[in-house]
């Protein structure tokens, strides 16, 4: 039986490239050795870790005047980076509070700078506040958002324009679809969803911003203290980077980027139309604003929750309990999600509503 995860991260990963690492996992062509027991600043993980650079560069089309990181500590690790490398002591940063990431993000901000939250969807956090509600201060160092909240399942469909550096957290969107680098001042990353294994940081910072960092900041936070070292000033992720080089790879055979779009929109889409048909299930988010990545839905039954995930499971469709803060069920379409697995869980959805329904 197939299995499909659903898993919002750590997830689902492209079965040739689990393929290709078990082929090289023990002996790296002909290297001898595994990617992991090489050091990291020798000719053939440095021959990977540039490779890898070149690929994504290709593929977000990033302009020469940023730097690419590869670092660690998660994108909650860039909660504190942000603000230690982008805001001097005292200025004022604005975020944009559309869930349970921004949030986070805002509390970790407010240790550091001065916090103005420019807008804040509200309670339950289904829908993005209109951009011409924002107030955006006059002097921020950045303006914060989160692109797609993971949990809530809420997405921008579009790229705010406000006059302060934007930056992002991209951890559930990046390389899901093509993607304007040169809109933003810095997008950060985690692997875990879209690049490859959990460990692995990503960091896309234009040059102009690097050098600002408080003398305070830890050095491994320090993005232009990393850039000059090619993200090795300290040992990094190095068999995740290997992996998320191979991501890189595939998404290139798979077409790029607009062709991954297709596919993305394609299967959350299907998944959509399936909840909208049905009296069974719903989704609570604002229809213009639902993510691709993340959809979350319900069951007009909750006491049947815990069987629907039984069954699920039995069926070889896995991870689909929602977050614990909200409940439910989540199902994550990343892009080594294949279509099939999406139409199996619709043909289980229906079949369930049938039965209990």
């Amino acid at each position: 039986m197939r299995v499909f995860n659903f898993s919002a991260g750590p997830a689902v990963l492209p079965e040739e490239v689990l393929q290709q690492v078990r082929e090289e996992l023990v002996d790296w062509r002909g290297a001898g050795m595994s990617v992991m027991e090489m050091s990291h600043r020798g000719k053939r993980f440095v021959s990977i870790a540039e490779a890898a650079e070149a690929d994504l560069r290709e593929l977000l089309d990033i302009p020469a005047h940023y730097k690419v990181l590869f670092l660690q500590g998660g994108a909650t690790g860039q909660f504190a980076a942000v603000p230690l490398n982008l805001a001097a002591p005292g200025a004022t940063v604005d975020y944009v509070n559309t869930g349970a990431w921004s949030k986070k993000a805002i509390a970790e901000a407010r240790r550091y700078a001065r916090v103005h939250v420019a807008a804040d969807a509200g309670a339950p956090y289904t829908t993005i506040p209109p951009t011409e509600t924002w107030q955006c201060s006059a002097d921020a160092a950045y303006l914060h958002y989160t692109p797609n909240e993971t949990i809530g399942g809420v997405e921008f469909h579009f790229v705010p324009e406000v006059a302060a550096p934007l930056v992002a957290d991209m951890s559930s969107t990046i390389l899901s679809r093509p993607l304007d680098v040169s809109k933003f001042g810095l997008i950060y990353a985690g692997a875990q969803k879209n690049i490859g294994p959990a460990g692995l940081t990503l960091v896309i910072v234009r040059e102009d911003l690097l050098g600002r960092a408080r003398p305070e900041t830890p050095t491994v936070l320090d993005y232009a203290a990393m850039a000059k070292d090619g993200s090795m000033l300290n040992t990094p992720p190095t068999f995740a980077w290997y992996v998320a080089g191979l991501v890189f790879q595939w998404l290139k055979r798979q077409g790029g980027l607009a062709a991954m779009a297709e596919r993305n929109r394609a299967k959350a889409q299907l998944l959509y139309e399936a909840i909208d048909a049905s009296g069974f299930y719903s989704n609570p988010v604002d229809p213009a604003h639902r993510s691709w990545m993340n959809v979350p839905f319900t069951l007009a039954k909750p006491e049947l929750d815990k069987q629907f995930c039984e069954e699920a499971r039995a069926a070889g469709l896995v991870t689909l309990e929602g977050h614990r803060s909200v409940g439910g069920m989540r199902a994550s379409l990343y892009n080594a999600m294949p279509l099939e697995g999406v139409q199996a869980l619709v043909a289980f959805m229906k079949e369930f509503e049938r039965k209990h329904g």
